[in-house]
């Protein structure tokens, strides 16, 4: 039977953490789990006073993962950290910043040539983020910026199918002293996805904090170089994971993507109301699917229901950046991995007219 991860963190979550009791996946000891050619490299991380004490657990962790089919070998690894500050108890005030903060590394920063970050997020899967993200990117580099495409969905990355990158892998370059990630080119765009960082299409079964670090090292140690816009697809929903990203990455504004369907319009909602609690400005709201237009009675259906984000958008006093019809050549497009914004005249307008809205609107915060 083939080595998979769900078997190793089964494994790993029956090895209690001495200290806490509690077992050292749920105890947030477990950094990193690397399964390459049979070798399987494990990395915890403990509290410099505490490691000399960890042996025990480590030698545990090695023999419990050794018996696991397909395993050749096990390298497990503790890494000392320093200990989170303490953070003092405020009255009536809810804690500030982000506890979880991943730290940047030492020395050269992928990201420190990017003049805007633009977070592209719906608290709802399936209304078209990636999509939308995707030609906004084309959008604003047919504009002659210098663009970059960033898939923050670590579970499910769709941007290398979208982007026409299937199979394609990362690879690494000296920078300034540091082994940085080189982003894959595509269309005239920088990319960027852990699609290109794995050997396979199957699940990836990370908890939050791992999802987390994953994301900020895919800002801080890829070699993005000069960018007028690094656009972030970010994963669906309002938990920690959105959350901590919103804090650690920073964006200089997130755009919101629904259909007009109310269900979607309440999650849309959601996530307006995260970006507000972490102080990064919404610059509007776009309406995918908003309308189909049949090509046997030429005449024009709201699928889902006629302009609930445009009314939306006025309610919540944000911008309305633009629809985009529900379209057979948007979906296919999407799944040859040639964009429409790319050929399609119509679709190109569409793009190019709420990218121009979206820079409009950050060049005005």
């Amino acid at each position: 039977m083939p080595y998979s991860e769900s078997n190793a963190l089964k494994v790993l979550s029956g090895i209690k953490d001495p200290r806490t009791g509690r077992d050292i996946v749920s105890a947030g000891k477990l950094s990193d789990l690397i399964y390459k050619n049979g070798v399987l490299q494990v990395i915890l991380s403990i509290e410099p006073a505490l490691a000399e004490g960890f042996e025990p657990v480590r030698k545990l962790v090695e023999n419990a993962l050794s018996q696991i089919d397909g395993v050749d070998k096990v390298l497990v690894l503790l890494t000392s950290h320093k200990a989170s500050p303490k953070i003092k108890k405020v009255e009536k005030k809810p804690p500030q910043g982000n506890p979880h903060k991943p730290r940047r590394p030492q020395g050269y920063q992928g990201d420190s040539k990017i003049k805007s970050v633009i977070a592209i997020s719906s608290a709802k899967g399936g209304v078209g983020k990636s999509t939308v993200a995707v030609n906004l990117a084309i959008a604003l580099a047919n504009q002659g910026k210098k663009v970059g495409l960033l898939d923050a969905d670590i579970h499910g990355p769709s941007i290398p199918i979208i982007m026409g990158m299937r199979g394609i892998r990362a690879s690494t370059e000296e920078v300034e002293g540091r082994r940085l990630i080189k982003p894959n080119h595509q269309y005239n765009i920088k990319v960027m996805s852990i699609g290109f960082l794995t050997d396979n299409e199957g699940p990836i079964i990370w908890r939050g904090p791992m999802v987390q670090g994953a994301v900020s090292k895919m800002l801080w140690d890829v070699n993005w170089g000069k960018l007028d816009y690094l656009i972030i697809d970010m994963p669906p929903g309002t938990g920690d994971v959105q959350i901590g990203l919103s804090q650690d990455i920073k964006p200089n504004g997130a755009v919101i993507v629904s259909t007009p369907q109310d269900l979607a319009l309440a999650d849309a909602r959601k996530g307006e109301e995260m970006f507000r609690k972490v102080n990064i400005p919404i610059l509007g709201i776009v309406e995918n699917m908003a309308s189909f237009s049949c090509p046997d009675c030429d005449s024009v259906h709201y699928i889902f229901g006629k302009n609930g984000a445009r009314d939306e958008a006025k309610k919540m006093k944000i911008p309305y950046l633009g629809s985009v019809p529900l379209e057979i050549g948007i979906r296919e497009s999407g799944d040859s991995g040639t964009p429409i914004a790319l050929y399609d005249e119509a679709g190109s307008k569409v793009f190019s007219d709420i990218a121009k809205n979206t820079t409009k609107e950050l060049n005005s915060l």
